[in-house]
């Protein structure tokens, strides 16, 4: 008998040879020809799984974000119970940088997918739902935080989560060879130093909480 494809592993193995086009080949040449080309399917087979571009490049965005979620979970789950908020926070702002194979893939998906959002509205809302949701999720980090003493009671917590998130600005230089990955390493730790000292509290790194250096 002929082996039976599942739907949903056909439709993984085409968002990877999206993600394959935009790593080696860039943005511009996205499209639906060449992502079946490096699939190694016809044009008319993708489209039996895909019926636009538009929906062949959200599924890709989803499961990459899935991806980096899960990297996630793993980072955190290292850090043993009751993790220290500083360090959950560093596994999930490192994972958003392109300092591994993975994540550089996925940095670049999003580059991407945010460059498609600018002139789709579907793409737009999706893309600003997603990222509206991560934010809030290290808001509530921050918030929880403060609220335990970690944190100062006079930081803002609004304020800190937009400096955090601005901290992923540093794909696009190490990207472009203009910051080393460890030297973006180096002034993340800097910054959650700063934003864990509470007088009295020590931070993560000083009171002997192991951190990893990578993502």
């Amino acid at each position: 008998m002929p082996k039976q494809v599942d739907h949903r592993e056909r439709r993984e193995e085409i968002a990877r040879a999206l993600w394959q086009v935009v790593e080696q080949r860039g943005v511009s040449q996205l499209s639906v020809r060449e992502v079946a080309k490096e699939a190694g399917i016809s044009h008319g087979a993708l489209q039996h799984y895909f019926t636009s571009r538009e929906a062949m490049l959200s599924f890709a965005m989803e499961l990459a974000t899935e991806q980096q979620t899960q990297r996630i979970a793993q980072g955190l789950a290292a850090l043993g119970d009751r993790p220290h908020p500083r360090d959950v926070i560093r596994v999930m702002l490192t994972e958003m940088l392109p300092l591994h194979a993975d994540a550089r893939a996925a940095s670049r998906m999003s580059a991407a997918y945010v460059l498609e959002a600018l002139h789709n509205e579907n793409i737009h809302a999706q893309a600003r739902d997603g990222m509206a949701q991560g934010r809030l999720l290290i808001e509530q980090l921050l918030r929880r935080a403060i609220a335990d003493g970690h944190i100062g009671p006079d930081r803002d917590p609004v304020a800190e989560t937009n400096l955090l998130l601005a901290l992923t600005g540093f794909s696009t230089l190490i990207e472009l060879d203009v910051v080393a990955p460890q030297e973006a390493l180096t002034a993340l730790d800097h910054h959650l130093n700063r934003l864990f000292t509470t007088g009295g509290q020590n931070t993560a790194e000083d009171d002997g909480r192991p951190h990893s250096d990578t993502a």
